[in-house]
């Protein structure tokens, strides 16, 4: 039988529970296309960019998920031309946007604002997903006052200038509180649930008895776990990584090499078997990327490889966030 995350394979294409959206099992990730050199280490030129997103909508991914604060706007206008050229959005492809505040201004105004600028960027009149945006890092009662960035995104899609809402964010305890609204169809987490780090695991719960899609994005901890030697980043999460989750690190690239892969392979796979995930999101900047990801998706591995390394997840007090117990 072929494993349901092999690209073109039966159940490569999946429910996003909530929607009523179908999409691959792999998401081309928008955040690396606009160039953001601080965060990614490179520059992206626009023709890199445009490529990596014809690369991918040539391939069996058929899920794009990018924001609009990705440089600027930067990583949506080269979507948008990608799209341009390709005469519209393909059939089966989902294009999924975020809302994001301009300087401190995350209002109402603000996230219709977010939205109309993310149609004429991409060239879409509808937008069949849009998240609110890493809402932790501003008031929540703020956010969901009435009239709020909440209630406006809830009115956009009540009125239908977007299909589905969801909720896209880092800090589970603070995204805990946003999710417990009610109001959202998707949650989408990142670098919370990986080799190294379990933090979303309470949400992912919530998430699920609540019925909602669940995306999974940064599966490498932000390049720690696509490194395959120690000589690599010492950062996970976008932040210094402490030694014992550097040293789980060393001991799965380890494991993996016994088991005839790479702690790439494994990372992304790791959440493309968990049945809980309707796409992984993978951040890609060159048009090779694509077809590496699509590669190691269909990398035979075994089940005891995983067993194994679930042995070496590094202990709770050093993950991101303390876990949220729903």
């Amino acid at each position: 039988m072929t494993a349901p995350h092999v690209p073109g394979g039966p159940g490569w294409m999946r429910p996003l529970a909530g929607t009523g959206l179908t999409v691959s099992a792999v998401a081309l990730g928008g955040g690396p296309l606009g160039s953001m050199p601080d965060l990614f280490g490179e520059d992206v030129s626009p023709e890199r960019g445009i490529d990596t997103v014809r690369a991918a909508l040539h391939s069996d991914i058929r899920f794009i998920d990018t924001s609009n604060g990705y440089s600027g706007g930067e990583s949506e206008r080269r979507i948008g031309a990608a799209l341009t050229a390709a005469g519209g959005v393909p059939a089966g492809v989902v294009v999924a946007t975020k809302v994001d505040p301009e300087g401190g201004d995350y209002s109402g105004e603000r996230v219709r604002r977010s939205v109309e600028e993310s149609r004429a960027r991409l060239g879409m009149d509808h937008l069949p997903l849009v998240h609110l945006h890493d809402p932790e890092f501003h008031e929540f009662d703020d956010l969901t006052a009435p009239g709020g960035a909440v209630e406006a995104l809830v009115e956009l899609r009540e009125s239908g200038v977007v299909g589905a809402i969801g909720l896209a964010g880092g800090r589970v305890q603070e995204i805990a509180r946003y999710l417990a609204l009610g109001v959202f169809d998707v949650l989408l987490v990142h670098n919370r649930w990986t080799l190294l780090d379990r933090s979303a695991g309470g949400l992912l719960e919530e998430a699920q008895a609540r019925g909602m899609g669940i995306l999974n994005a940064a599966v490498y901890g932000g390049g720690i776990l696509a490194h395959q030697g120690p000589d690599g980043p010492t950062t996970y999460g976008y932040r210094p990584a402490p030694g014992p989750v550097l040293a789980a690190a060393d001991a799965m690239r380890r494991v993996c090499a016994e088991h005839g892969t790479d702690i790439g392979t494994a990372a992304l796979q790791l959440s493309l078997r968990d049945e809980r995930f309707a796409a992984t999101i993978v951040g890609m900047s060159r048009p090779e990327r694509v077809a590496q990801t699509l590669a190691a998706a269909a990398a035979p591995l075994p089940d005891d490889l995983f067993a194994e390394l679930e042995t070496l997840v590094p202990p709770r007090d050093t993950w991101l966030d303390a876990p949220f117990e729903g």
